[in-house]
């Protein structure tokens, strides 16, 4: 009775479980989200006649109102950069932020890594890859995010290649290697599925590709 009665609570947690922690996360984003444009509609109260006042800050009740003017603002604000004088008008505000001490450190390393990560011209984070750590014989999954240069690359021998291993199961967090490329190894999975594996701890294995090694005999194409 009682393993029977544990077997259903476990099946249970199971089920809901995902569901639960989705919410949480979708809950914190969207307290973040909240906050921000709370903040926003407290300060444009302060630039409106005061008996229009009121009416701006019980916007900050509406559901669901911030998230669509965030979604807006950012839609907005890339259609503006995309032309040429948006693309000039940022320049000149890199340029003014670039000159503001401290404020300068913070901004210049965010936008570099957000450029980085985020371009579509860019290797970051489009390969997964097995590295020995943290010792040899010690294998995990890793990312590439791309090769060594400046004074970093004149100091090694031979061809490396900068990786990110993530920690389990928060993989928001790891460390930072430079390797010998020819002692990693590449995988044929994407991206998302690593992360699905480092997250599960392992216990959610991508399947192999079928034109991978270790794909079974006869098994068809991935699609």
């Amino acid at each position: 009775m009682g393993a029977s009665l544990r077997k259903y609570l476990v099946a249970g947690l199971l089920a809901w479980l995902p569901l639960a922690i989705t919410i949480w996360v979708l809950g914190q984003i969207l307290d973040v989200v909240n906050g921000v444009f709370g903040s926003l509609l407290a300060a444009l109260a302060l630039l409106v006649p005061e008996s229009m006042r009121q009416g701006v800050l019980d916007l900050r009740h509406v559901p669901g109102l911030g998230v669509v003017i965030l979604a807006a603002g950012l839609l907005l604000s890339g259609v503006f950069v995309a032309n040429i004088f948006g693309q000039w008008l940022l320049r000149q505000w890199d340029r003014l932020l670039s000159n503001i001490p401290i404020v300068k450190s913070i901004y210049s390393s965010v936008k570099q890594v957000s450029d980085t990560l985020f371009s579509s011209s860019g290797n970051a984070f489009r390969e997964a890859v097995l590295v020995q750590y943290p010792h040899a014989g010690s294998w995990t999954i890793a990312f590439v995010t791309g090769s060594p240069s400046g004074e970093v690359a004149c100091h090694l021998p031979e061809e490396h290649v900068s990786v990110y291993v993530p920690t389990t199961p928060n993989p928001t967090s790891g460390f930072f290697l430079i390797m010998p490329r020819a002692q990693i190894k590449p995988l044929q999975m994407s991206v998302d599925e690593a992360l699905k594996y480092v997250i599960s701890m392992g216990t959610v294995a991508p399947m192999a590709h079928a034109d991978s090694p270790c794909a079974p005999a006869g098994e068809s194409p991935r699609n």
